[in-house]
């Protein structure tokens, strides 16, 4: 359908946002080791990139998905423009690295050796590591065009080698061989400490030392030359008309296996490659043009978050320490609390162990008779899941649903889900078609007599996973309100296949999520018409689906003040005509931006909303998530406090702008602001005021 505005793409904001990641190895302000993460965060972010969207473009592009030929046209363009967003950012992140990062380690006395030429003193304790180490795990593998078909794995890296016999005749191609060698970083360390000389501490990749001592592998032969190769592929579970739990677990298993087999997504190589070797390995793998992708001498700079500090009196990162809630009482009863008040939580600036006590409470209370919780990302070991079992063996009903579909935790939680099946804990998987984003907890509680006692309802933007809770910023939200709580009974009933459920104020996809977000933006609309100021501020992870953008773009052309607070894809397009009165700031700091909040002016009587989902197309029409109104007046003005010291951040935000570049805030820069820091004092103070 024809229709006056435009968009970003999707992927191409994506790239920004990760670009915007990268920045951050280049901010000299930080820490160097904090500088080294980014880069190894966004390597690894680019691997999830291309293991899931860039096969996606793949299939599409190549006609295995069966779509039309407009799809598959746009596919092979939206390809085209990856790859040159990608090789530019890599470009960027090779200055990056050795211009920045390498010379910085070297004022702090740290020498990253880079390539095999390492300094006299050393060459013999890299022989003699060489040989006690590595040696043993090593396995050549010849590679040939037509003869041995040679099988690389996933996301490992491999050392490709060009040698020839010794006895041979100079330019005879037939006595050219070539191998593979996968590097054994399972069995040995990627990042080998060599011992300290004037004061100096040495670093090397286990790469290097395997290319210093080459002539030990191949006895016989010149080594002619040596390059660092890796294949990332197709790692999507597509679950194919799965009509009931059985078939969904069956499949899960079944496509996990395949996963590490999936179709090629990218060929990443030293990008000092001869041509006729790449030539050679093309043919030899398979490998077609589109699917190269030029790298450093160094491939998976996402080990970089391992990388030994030996100078320990290098700057450490010091982020603030978790909080624990004075307002609570001598036993840190969230019971005693949420009885008579509302209470929000802020990860990960406040302590995940209060909604571990929270659990705990339950398992003790003996008017609770059942928990109901959603399980989308389950960490391992868990304290929450140690908890729900407790929780079963203390005769409490317990119910848990598992998302079998969370992208590379399908194995972990499968497991998890067996486990507490083992448990007594009564199991709900993964419904056909649907994905259950929505991260929520439901206890219920009653006298001996049977009648119902006051209940408690936890939603959140963020999962029950107590690792991630340290690093992802996210919100969750306490409450006893009936109206809440019968809510959530409806929503469990409902992932238990057992009613249709009428939401009275929780937020629910596929049910009143949109028709409410387009009541609420019609009214902001309908307030900037009549001069009373529409203001509207989105804070998500992600904003892609084009009927709510326009939504948005319709409310911009009416006067409606927005500010949308994005930290990964944003498809609308700021600075136009349509969009002049919207504008887009991205904060990339210490920590993850996760949590999802909504405002909306409603001519100063606010509506505030927090909850599971981004303004995604999977979101709004294909997952379950839940959605929760702040009613608290007090907690209503934290978080626009919140969303007030984000949007006037100058340390660590950016606009984004009609380019998709990244623009540094630069206003009020004599009153810095570092979002992230500024909240964490004005949570520090208030929780203060209790003491």
């Amino acid at each position: 359908m024809e229709t006056k505005y435009s968009y970003f793409k999707r992927d191409i904001s994506w790239l920004s946002f990760n670009y915007r990641v990268l920045l951050e190895a280049a901010d000299k302000s930080l820490p160097l080791y904090e500088r080294i993460n980014f880069i190894s965060i966004y390597s690894s972010n680019l691997e999830e990139f291309y293991k899931v969207r860039v096969a996606e473009h793949k299939a599409n592009a190549s006609g295995i998905a069966r779509n039309d030929e407009e799809t598959k046209q746009m596919a092979i363009e939206i390809l085209k423009e990856i790859t040159d967003e990608v090789n530019r950012q890599l470009e960027d992140r090779v200055r990056i690295y050795e211009h920045n990062i390498l010379p910085a380690l070297q004022q702090n006395k740290i020498i990253f050796y880079q390539s095999r030429n390492v300094e006299s003193f050393h060459q013999q304790f890299v022989r003699d590591f060489f040989q006690e180490e590595i040696f043993p795990f090593l396995q050549p593998v010849p590679v040939s065009k037509d003869q041995i078909r040679s099988f690389l794995r996933d996301n490992r890296l491999y050392l490709a080698v060009r040698v020839t016999k010794r006895e041979s005749q100079p330019d005879d191609p037939e006595q050219v061989q070539y191998f593979v060698l996968k590097i054994p970083y399972s069995k040995v360390p990627r990042f080998i400490e060599l011992p300290k000389r004037n004061g100096y501490y040495y670093l090397m990749f286990i790469e290097d030392i395997i290319k210093a001592n080459l002539d030990i592998v191949f006895p016989g032969f010149f080594i002619d030359c040596s390059y660092c190769i890796k294949i990332s592929r197709d790692a999507d579970i597509l679950i194919d008309n799965a009509q009931n739990t059985s078939e969904i677990i069956e499949q899960v298993k079944k496509k996990v296996k395949k996963r590490k087999i999936g179709a090629v997504s990218r060929f990443v190589y030293d990008r000092h490659m001869p041509i006729d070797f790449l030539s050679f390995l093309m043919d030899a793998f398979q490998i077609v043009s589109e699917e190269l992708v030029p790298g450093d001498k160094h491939l998976n700079l996402e080990d970089l978050r391992m990388l030994p500090n030996p100078n320990k009196a290098l700057e450490r990162s010091e982020k603030p320490s978790p909080m624990t809630l004075n307002c609570l009482d001598h036993k840190g009863s969230i019971f005693r609390y949420v009885s008579k008040k509302d209470l929000m939580i802020h990860y990960p600036y406040h302590s995940f162990e209060h909604f571990i006590h929270f659990l705990y409470e339950a398992v003790h209370d003996p008017f609770t008779k059942e928990i109901m919780l959603t399980q989308y990302r389950v960490a391992e070991n868990s304290v929450v899941i140690n908890t729900l079992i407790a929780a079963a063996q203390n005769r409490k009903k317990v119910t848990v649903f598992v998302e079998l579909k969370a992208r590379f935790d399908e194995e972990n939680n499968l497991a998890t889900a067996e486990m507490m099946k083992a448990s007594g804990i009564n199991i709900i998987y993964s419904i056909p078609g649907l994905k259950v984003h929505a991260k929520v907890a439901l206890i219920l509680r009653r006298d001996a007599e049977g009648n119902p006692k006051k209940s408690f309802a936890y939603v959140s933007t963020g999962n029950f996973n107590e690792k991630t809770a340290k690093v992802y910023a996210d919100i969750g939200l306490f409450t006893t309100r009936q109206i809440i709580v019968n809510d959530l009974h409806h929503l469990f009933q409902l992932l238990q296949g057992h009613e249709i459920a009428n939401f009275k104020r929780l937020l629910v996809p596929r049910f009143n999520l949109i028709s409410e977000l387009e009541r609420l933006i019609r009214n902001e609309i309908k307030l900037a018409q009549q001069g009373k100021g529409g203001r509207i501020i989105l804070k998500m992870n992600a904003l892609q689906d084009t009927d709510m953008i326009d939504h948005l773009y319709e409310a911009s052309q009416q006067g409606v003040q927005i500010d949308l607070i994005i930290r990964g894809i944003c498809c609308l397009i700021p600075e136009q005509s349509f969009s002049c009165n919207i504008r887009i700031t991205r904060i990339v700091d210490s920590f993850l931006e996760h949590a999802r909040v909504w405002y909306f002016g409603n001519s100063d009587n606010p509506k505030v909303f927090l909850g599971s989902p981004d303004w995604m197309k999977r979101n709004l029409y294909r997952r379950i998530e839940a959605v929760i109104p702040v009613i608290d007046v007090d907690l209503r003005q934290e978080i626009i406090d919140l969303l007030n010291i984000q949007l006037n951040d100058n340390q660590k935000a950016c606009w984004v702008d009609a380019h998709l570049e990244n623009v540094y805030k630069k206003e009020n820069l004599d009153k810095p602001v570092r979002a992230q820091y500024t909240f964490y004092e004005y949570l520090k103070n208030k929780n203060e005021t209790f003491l």
